[in-house]
């Protein structure tokens, strides 16, 4: 049962801050979502012909209750296919949901498949420039699967990278529909991580070949279920399940296990309950508000979480009207303490995470310590406090019993009051240079603040090159990347540098990476300064960086700077560019052209979707909705 705990000072300053600068949009927001949900289902109001199409293919059961009107009817959106090894398990998924709906009272129909790319295929490829681009283009494809209006709530399968992000924003612009999340879950433990990264070190340096690589990789990324290593993936699954979009413990239970299949039949049985009809009507646009945001950010940071979450909370605020912004993160991981040890943060995976006691000794340590929201609503009712139960099998079903209130391993996961540092690893950077965000939960204390020249380059290829060739060595440097940012290319992961990186660091060398492009949850131990805003593309002052210029990333000061005076940098001419549009075709790129030149930055969430304003007082809601 709940406990009322005070909210930490920084936590409740963040999120009234966010609540006051977010006011009048999410009022504007909200005030659509009711609109929408006053008017009951959609489909009652659909003319007979546009019904007729809507339940055509639906076998007999399904059709006559979709003619009555009497049950809810549940989309089904699906990121499956079955080359993915996180999304391959939903591949008989929507049967399963679709038995426990009926059974629970409800219809279902699929409503729509988005695409699902993953990063880890396309690591320093072409594809790789269209990963980012894709979080949009989910949430436009899921927003096309609800649009029929024949839903009294919806359920989205996804696990990866942009694909729960670009569901979520999707879902929320139909906020009025409760919406519940069914995670698929990690594959089991495989090579080590930190093995694995041992062997890509040493292909790097030219000490093993690419057969020792491969067998590396294909020991470590095995089988069915989301990758171990705590990247975007599992960040995502986390994020959903403190945001209250998945049913209590439900997110790293492994594929094909038995409980796995209870947790997703529970999912089903549950987004009947949240309709109108079920009696617990859960809009998801009033389940995402100001707290369950902060909730989202606070994890993110309690586990030190993948970077590219300093964009996607960010976009995914937007989408419901609310403004979260790189300085909330900052202040919010000044004060949350960092919990977890799990790769690339250290040894350990997200299997050993759940062993030592998982999400909920973590939501009940956060909430303890008053780091975290529990008057919140969540898919399973009012109060994260439900979510320190840990899912347990009776039978085919799935119960919840009382988490535990210790860790099991304290080198995985730790209490809020014995953490493993006093903030959350995440820190944004500013100076002449822009803006920017680095990890440090990963960099040790004495690599967090180089000053070294600049080595520039304007492709990754570039500097891998660099390194083959031996220019690179004995030197400390600070190499900056640039033309990497969603304007100049789709901002691209850029995993493949930080194992050159990480053997020059060995070598003694001081070393720090800069760059407008993404490092993501591969973000390891080697001070990255990413996301540069603004991005050399638009004229960002990462632009006008030469070889030679004396550069200083500091992660513990937060400060990006370069030992030029203002007058001096500005003097300069830009260097370098991004592709032109004829250049950057090729694996599809070409089609996502109109994207490049609309796409906001790195710090306001890097997307092409444009939020609403906010009714004026000369233009009412009224004329808006």
């Amino acid at each position: 049962m709940s406990t009322v705990h005070p909210v930490h000072p920084v936590v409740a300053e963040v999120t009234d801050r966010i609540a006051r600068r977010s006011a009048r949009t999410r009022a504007a927001y909200l005030e659509r979502v009711a609109a929408a949900t006053s008017a009951g289902p959609a489909r009652g109001r659909l003319a007979c012909a546009n019904l007729a199409h809507g339940f055509a293919a639906a076998e007999g059961p399904v059709k006559e209750g979709l003619k009555s009107g009497r049950k809810p009817n549940v989309a089904i959106v699906s990121s499956y296919n079955d080359m993915l090894s996180a999304h391959q398990p939903f591949r008989d998924v929507p049967e399963v949901l679709k038995k426990a709906i009926v059974r629970a009272g409800g219809l279902a129909q699929f409503a729509g498949g988005v695409p699902a790319m993953c990063d880890g295929i396309t690591q320093g490829r072409a594809g790789m420039e269209l990963s980012l681009f894709s979080r949009d283009l989910i949430a436009m494809s899921t927003a096309v699967a609800l649009s029929h209006d024949m839903f009294d709530a919806a359920m989205m399968l996804g696990v990866c990278d942009k694909i729960v992000p670009g569901l979520l924003i999707g879902a929320l612009s139909f906020g009025h529909l409760p919406t519940v999340f069914v995670p698929a879950g990690p594959m089991p433990s495989g090579l080590p991580n930190g093995e694995k990264a041992r062997v890509r070190q040493l292909y790097a340096e030219g000490k093993v070949g690419r057969e020792e690589l491969l067998e590396a990789e294909a020991a470590s990324y095995h089988s069915a279920g989301t990758c171990t290593f705590y990247g975007t993936a599992n960040s995502n699954q986390m994020l959903m399940e403190v945001m209250g979009l998945h049913l209590p413990d439900a997110t790293f239970a492994n594929p094909g296990t038995p409980l796995r299949e209870a947790l997703t039949r529970a999912a089903g049985e549950r987004a009947v309950a949240i309709t109108a009809a079920g009696g617990e009507p859960t809009p998801v646009g009033r389940l995402v508000d100001e707290k369950a945001i902060v909730n989202a950010c606070v994890a993110l940071l309690a586990t030190g979480g993948s970077t590219n979450h300093t964009m996607h909370l960010v976009a995914i605020a937007s989408a419901a009207g609310i403004t979260l912004t790189w300085d909330d993160l900052s202040d919010l991981s000044a004060a949350v303490p960092l919990l977890t040890r799990i790769y690339p943060n250290g040894s350990a995976d997200i299997n050993h995470f759940v062993a030592a006691g998982g999400t909920p000794f973590l939501v009940h340590t956060l909430l303890k310590h008053g780091y975290l929201h529990d008057d919140v609503l969540t898919v399973s009712g009012r109060g994260l406090w439900r979510h320190t139960s840990e899912a347990r099998l009776d039978g085919d079903r799935v119960t919840w019993e009382e988490g535990p209130k210790a860790s099991l391993d304290t080198a995985v996961l730790r209490g809020a009051d014995d953490p493993f540092a006093a903030d959350g690893g995440l820190r944004m950077l500013s100076g002449r240079l822009g803006r920017a965000v680095v990890k440090t939960s990963a960099v040790r204390p004495e690599h967090r603040v180089v000053t070294a020249p600049a080595m520039v380059f304007d492709d990754q290829a570039d500097f891998l090159a660099a390194f083959a060739e031996g220019r690179l060595d004995g030197r400390d440097l600070v190499a900056v990347v640039r033309y990497q940012g969603p304007a100049a290319n789709g901002m691209p992961e850029l995993h493949k540098l930080m194992p050159v990186l990480g053997v020059l660091q060995d070598r003694g060398q001081q070393v720090a990476i800069v760059t407008d492009g993404r490092m993501s949850g591969a973000s390891g131990k080697v001070a990255a300064a990413i996301h540069v805003t603004p991005e050399a593309a638009l004229g960002g002052p990462i632009a006008r960086v030469r070889d030679g210029d004396l550069l200083t990333v500091d992660a513990d000061a937060g400060v990006l700077e370069v030992a030029l005076s203002d007058a001096d940098l500005d003097r300069r001419e830009t260097t370098g560019r991004a592709p032109h549009d004829v250049e950057w075709a090729g694996t599809g790129r070409e089609l996502f052209s109109g994207f490049r030149a609309i796409v906001g930055t790195a710090e306001t969430g890097a997307s092409v979707i444009r939020p609403l304003p906010a009714p004026s007082e000369e233009a009412p809601l009224a004329q808006h909705v």
